[in-house]
């Protein structure tokens, strides 16, 4: 028995819960080519069914009529054109495509094989415009019930993003291909044209605009898929803020990325993979160096089949970037090749100026060797003459190998070097140069030895030549060698002659060995006999044997010596023909052995080892004795120098010589000397090390340094004063020069001494007054306390005694009391100076009537100056009340009062209370002994009077006291007199307005 199969429709058959399951069961079928569901075939359900549950982007088509089916992921890839594509034939929603998609779709439902065409372009119109894209597709054949071809089966896969990757890396892999190569900017610009001509689906066109030197303008440095002078296309554009043709290109050089639209009618250009209109440029900064400005702008135009998005924002960016890169790699080049070349120019013209100045010193010096040797030959002088002269004779002749040195350096320079190969005896020949350096070497204490092979056949070699390289190897052993000794060998090797100097000295650190025949390279630190050299010895060794054909090496190891071999080749067939045995051309620069022999002979024997002075005890100076010589230490490791120096000085001090920075060091923290003169450059310890440890000992602090230099010039006079040196003197220099500068610093060095003294001399005497001060302070306090007590018992005295008994004793009582009142008066004086020396004075301020205060006082003085014959008038107006002091401003009164009737030689005192343009004015008034003019600028200081104590008494402190209280209320008193004619005092203080009593 059968059972009914139900009927299936498109929610019982398409049950997915996806936005394409909902569409494909919602959707007309009945009124689509493929009818409705009940008639489709099973092997369309079937494959409607699958695609819809695949989430790879698949699209079936069915029928004749090519009706399309297809999933979510599908819907992606058709984008605007989803979801009215439903249904309806492929050839209509892909229309654009379709030339491409054609062939694939009739493949495979005509033959029934199935296709794969891996990044498969095709034009594309689903985001408004017509986009390139790429797919990975596959088409194949889509069989109904019956086994024949119903449709077509594609699934395919979006590769845009990859493609567009790889072809961008590509063009900025081109483009970094040419910056690889340093070149010029011209040349760097065509390059880069030339890599993006290559590459015209991104960069359609492009133009490269460059910054003027002002940086008022940019100039167009390169053009591609453009032509140059367009509309977009100036060959040169002004950055004026006001020009709307420039505004794009100064928002590039700010830093901002500048996109201008609407560009079609003006570029007229084609671009893309389907020649369509482009219509927008984007305008991008050149990054310069750091934070230096733009070297420019680069403006490129964005495909029309590409949406501006953020992977073509990025790969825009980067394509600045690596023009910017290319740019500055050329720019940096140029730089570089124009300081070769300026170095180039500047080379050959210091060559020629070497060649001149050479030739230009060897006449004067010529000039001044002659006439010396003839009078030190033929002229009878003195001992001291003749030091002088042999002085003079042996720095000439070494001033004389220095110039030809540089002389030679030059011709070599020039390629101008006179040279002459000739067939020596060099075993003979290198035992006669080097027997010159036997007596000065072991003169030194060292060994020195000579082994010379003779070779086989004469060695062809410029003698004047070979006489500079072993004397210059020699003297440089020499130099460097303390203990030990120096050997001397020469030997045939193969094909080649092998002269080594070996000594025992102090060695070359590796890290120098690479620079030693570098010309004017020094080993910074090398201990040596003298700092003295211009490092161009081994340098001329070295160029002087390559003109041999041959070469010079060098092995050594610090603290265990060193070992020069040259290397020359037998026979002549190395050497420029035109030069065997030529006649020379040019006068010789050979000096001999005798200008490094004379320069060897001053230095040390031996390494200067410091010798420990025992102090000197301090000169006592003897009446009627004239000051003792001040003593000068000197440091040059120049025997020459120090003698020259020596002598200068000698007659006007006492001079102790150092020959090394070490030496006087040690010599000066043994016995520090009034002054220090030192030479710069010395082995062991130069100058400024010098400075530096006679700076470190408070012993040798404040010894005046003076530093004797050969470099000249601003910077190496500045560089020595900061260091701490007190002068800087530049060689050469006179001896009259030389004696002004020790005196005047010996001079500014005792000044600074005595301003040190008297410095502390004050320091103690302020330490000296305060501690005095301290003590009034404590006495005046102390005093007052037994004072009381005696008042108080005087008081207590007078009212236990009778009538009668006080009347007898009344006179001694008030006596008594007067003292006691007296001596009171003094300590609160005493008291008031130690309050205003440290500063401890207070006001109490209050609104104080000045007028009744000084009326206060003149009472209570009235009596005490009657006893002394002395009236007193009051002239008060109109109360002056302000901010003062009440007991203050008594204290004042009582002393300008005390003082008149003191000195008022008991005529009559008067006293005036006014107020005068808003300040309250106190006048007292005498008709006594008066003042003179000198003595009035000083009676208001400390313990000064006019008169002499012994005759009126007083401390000389009251005057003082009453200017320190007026000033401190803002006041001033000042005194008007003339001797015999009185005196009037005025005391001057601020009021703040005039208030009724």
């Amino acid at each position: 028995m059968s059972q009914d199969v139900p009927a299936q429709t498109p929610e019982t058959l398409f049950t997915g819960s996806s936005q394409m399951h909902a569409r494909v069961r919602a959707h007309d079928w009945a009124s689509s080519p493929v009818g409705p569901l009940a008639s489709w075939p099973t092997s369309l359900k079937v494959l409607v069914k699958t695609l819809l549950g695949s989430r790879y982007p698949m699209i079936l088509t069915w029928g004749p009529e090519l009706t399309q089916f297809y999933n979510d992921a599908y819907s992606l890839v058709i984008g605007d054109k989803h979801p009215a594509a439903l249904g309806t034939d492929i050839r209509g929603t892909l229309a654009e495509a379709w030339d491409s998609l054609a062939p694939l779709v009739s493949e495979a439902m005509t033959t029934g094989v199935a296709s794969w065409v891996p990044a498969l372009r095709l034009l594309l119109n689903r985001s408004g415009y017509r986009e390139e894209s790429y797919f990975d597709v596959s088409h194949a054949p889509a069989y109904d019930d019956t086994g024949a071809i119903g449709g077509m089966l594609a699934v395919c896969a979006e590769v845009t993003p990859r493609v567009l990757s790889e072809r961008r890396t590509r063009l900025l892999r081109d483009l970094s291909a040419q910056a690889s190569d340093t070149r010029s900017v011209a040349k760097t610009c065509g390059d880069l044209a030339k890599a993006l001509e290559a590459h015209p689906l991104d960069v359609p066109c492009a133009l490269l605009y460059l910054c003027a030197d002002d940086g008022r303008s940019l100039t167009l440095s390169a053009a591609v898929g453009i032509q140059q002078g367009g509309p977009l296309s100036p060959e040169r554009v002004v950055l004026d803020p006001d020009s709307r043709m420039a505004a794009p290109y100064l928002r590039a050089l700010e830093g901002e990325r500048v996109l201008r639209d609407g560009l079609e009618a003006l570029l007229s250009l084609q671009g893309g993979p389907f020649g369509d209109a482009v219509g927008t440029l984007l305008f991008q900064p050149l990054a310069g160096t750091g934070a230096a400005a733009p070297l420019g702008v680069l403006v490129t135009a964005l495909s029309p089949n590409r949406a501006f998005d953020e992977g073509y924002a990025s790969f825009s960016e980067l394509l600045s970037a690596q023009v910017s890169a290319s740019l500055r790699n050329a720019r940096a080049y140029e730089e570089e090749r124009q300081r070769a070349e300026a170095l180039a120019a500047l080379d050959r013209a210091k060559t020629a100026f070497f060649h001149n100045i050479s030739h230009e010193f060897r006449t004067p010096l010529t000039l001044m060797l002659g006439p010396l040797e003839d009078v030190l030959a033929r002229v009878p002088v003195t001992e001291g003459a003749r030091k002088d002269l042999e002085l003079v004779h042996r720095n000439a002749g070494r001033l004389l190998r220095l110039v030809n040195t540089l002389l030679d350096f030059s011709r070599l320079e020039a390629g101008r070097i006179d040279s002459s190969f000739e067939p020596t005896d060099l075993a003979a020949f290198t035992q006669d140069l080097t027997g010159h350096f036997r007596s000065a070497i072991e003169r030194t204490g060292l060994t020195f030895s000579v082994e010379c092979e003779a070779p086989p056949e004469p060695v062809w070699v410029d003698r004047q030549m070979w006489e500079k390289v072993v004397f210059n190897l020699l003297s440089n052993a020499l130099k460097f060698t303390f203990q030990g000794g120096i050997r001397v060998r020469q030997e045939v090797r193969g094909n080649d002659v092998l002269l080594r100097v070996f000594d025992t000295g102090t060695g070359i650190p590796e890290a120098e060995l690479p620079h030693l025949f570098e010309r004017f390279h020094r080993v910074r630190n090398a201990r040596s006999r003298t700092h003295e050299g211009t490092g161009i010895g081994l340098a001329l060794v070295s160029e002087l044997v390559a003109l041999h054909g041959g070469g010079v090496s060098v092995e050594s190891e610090e603290g265990r010596g060193s070992t020069f071999t040259v290397r020359i080749p037998r026979g002549s067939a190395h050497l420029p023909a035109d030069r065997i045995q030529a006649a020379r051309q040019q006068e010789s620069t050979a000096v001999g052995a005798r200008p490094f022999l004379q320069e060897a002979e001053r230095w040390p024997d031996v390494e200067p080892v410091p010798q420990a002075e025992v102090p000197a005890p301090p000169p006592v100076e003897a009446p009627g004795e004239e000051m003792p010589r001040a003593r000068v230490l000197v440091a040059d490791d120049n025997a020459d120098m120090r003698e020259y120096v020596e002598r200068v000085l000698s007659p006007s001090f006492d001079v102790t010589l150092a020959a090394d920075g070490q030496a006087a060091l040690v010599a000066a923290r043994a016995n520090p000397p009034d002054l220090v003169l030192t030479d710069v450059m010395m082995p062991r310890l130069g100058g400024f090390g010098l400075l530096r440890g006679l700076r470190e000992l408070a012993s040798t602090r404040a010894v005046p340094v003076v530093m004797l230099s050969a470099r000249a010039g601003e910077e190496a006079a500045v560089e020595g004063l900061e260091a701490g040196a007190d002068d800087y003197l530049v060689k050469p220099f006179s001896a009259r020069e030389l004696v002004a500068r020790v005196r005047s610093m010996l001079e500014l060095s005792r000044m600074r001494r005595d301003s040190l003294r008297q410095e502390l001399l004050a320091m103690s005497l302020r330490e000296s007054v305060q501690a005095r001060d301290d003590f009034l302070a404590v006495a005046s306090h102390e005093l007052k306390t037994p004072l009381a007590a005696f008042r108080l018992h005087l008081e207590r005295l007078e009212r236990s005694l009778g009538e009668d008994a006080l009347g007898r004793a009344r006179s001694p009582l008030e006596s008594a009391g007067r003292q006691v009142q007296r001596l009171h008066a003094l300590m609160e004086t005493l008291l008031d100076v130690s309050q205003l020396t440290t500063g401890r004075l207070a006001l109490e301020l209050n609104d104080v009537d000045l007028t009744a205060v000084v009326a206060t006082s003149v009472a209570r003085l009235r009596e005490e100056v009657a006893r002394m014959g002395v009236t007193v008038t009051l002239d008060a107006g109109l109360p002056l009340v302000g901010r003062y002091d009440k007991l203050r401003i008594g204290q004042v009164v009582t002393h300008l009062l005390a003082n008149a009737a003191k000195y008022g030689q008991g005529r009559p005192i008067a006293v005036r209370v006014a107020a005068e343009d808003g300040t309250a004015r106190l006048t007292v008034r005498d008709e006594g002994i008066g003042i003179s003019e000198e003595d009035r600028a000083r009676i208001f200081e400390r313990f000064e009077r006019a008169v002499p104590g012994r005759n009126y008494g007083g401390l000389g402190l009251g005057l003082w006291i009453a200017r320190q209280v007026v000033e401190a209320h803002g006041g001033r008193i000042t005194v008007d007199s003339k001797p015999g004619l009185g005196s009037t005092f005025v005391v001057e203080l601020p009021i703040e307005g005039l208030k009724a009593a």
